[in-house]
């Protein structure tokens, strides 16, 4: 069975890859948060393929997908749902809004006020939301992969510290060489390519590649060297608060998560190296300043703590 699990992420990501040229870093972390069950933000500067993306991702499934459209007059209804009067029946009926999807991409997220923001909180915390006073729950699998550009650019939100938390992995895209870029355009000739890629992942097989990775061995050694990488950002002197518990938790299970999309039933501490800036990166207050800091900076300090901790042989 947990064969299976390594047979699903691989047909995922090279599904990906077929129109997300040249990034399989991105395509990569796609797959270890689908994995993992928890959720991805893409942050970049317009126009590089972070929709292109999650697209990509969700169409490589036979399950619901459904896009939202962050804008600053965006209200928590719009992406939880309401409750309509049905005349004909004299009662309240809930109708689901676009948040009830198996794929959920939150496009420009930073466009829409912390108060719209904070809408998606529940759910991707808790996997329901709730309207007048009633919880209903989320379908299984559910991701939300949002995308973001930059701070500095006009008309954006700074995101809220506790949902910040509740992504597993942030990353970018860049700007693809030269070759790839040519290859981008011979294929966006006769339209988006994207929207010509089929589900090669079941809703049935995804449930199960999570729960293979949730059993995927995990040695006591590395759990103490992920928790060493931890403490270290807790008592760095450019860190003012470190990772929190939870982060270290989602830290955990990406590299469960990425052991299982590399064929393995056993993480390894190349699992832990290779999510370390993507995880803890955007968990950490610089110097006061959560997200004001370079970007850069931050990431620089991370990727400097894991050259300082000892690697377990």
């Amino acid at each position: 069975m947990t064969r299976d699990a390594f047979q699903t992420s691989r047909r995922l990501r090279e599904n990906i890859e077929t129109v997300l040229f040249g990034k399989n870093e991105v395509v990569e972390m796609l797959v270890v948060a689908m994995l993992a069950g928890e959720h991805i933000l893409l942050e970049d500067v317009p126009g590089v393929g972070k929709t292109l993306a999650a697209k990509a991702l969700a169409h490589s499934l036979d399950g619901k997908f459904s896009r939202l459209q962050f804008t600053p007059d965006l209200l928590p209804s719009d992406i939880t749902g309401s409750m309509i009067y049905r005349s004909d029946r004299q009662e309240f009926e809930f109708c689901p809004g676009p948040i009830f999807a198996n794929v959920v991409l939150a496009d420009e997220i930073n466009r829409a006020p912390p108060r719209t923001q904070s809408a998606l909180l529940e759910a991707m915390s808790e996997g329901s939301v709730s309207v007048d006073g009633t919880t209903h729950p989320l379908p299984k699998p559910f991701i939300v992969v949002a995308t973001q550009n930059p701070f500095e650019f006009e008309g954006t939100y700074a995101l809220p510290e506790s949902q910040l938390d509740r992504f597993l992995l942030r990353t970018s895209l860049g700007y693809p060489d030269r070759r790839w870029e040519q290859q981008v355009l011979s294929t966006h000739r006769s339209g988006e390519p994207v929207d010509r890629l089929e589900a090669v992942a079941t809703i049935d097989s995804i449930i199960h590649a999570q729960s293979v990775v949730r059993d995927t061995r995990f040695d006591a050694s590395l759990v103490d060297y992920l928790l060493d990488v931890v403490d270290a950002t807790r008592n760095h002197p450019g860190f003012e608060f470190g990772v929190s518990t939870r982060g270290a938790l989602s830290f955990y299970r990406g590299c469960q998560a990425r052991a299982v999309s590399q064929s393995r039933d056993f993480v390894t501490p190349d699992d832990i190296k290779a999510l370390a800036v993507a995880t803890l990166s955007h968990r950490v207050v610089h110097d006061g300043v959560f997200q004001g800091a370079s970007r850069q900076a931050v990431e620089k300090q991370i990727a400097e703590i894991l050259e300082k901790v000892i690697v377990p042989t």
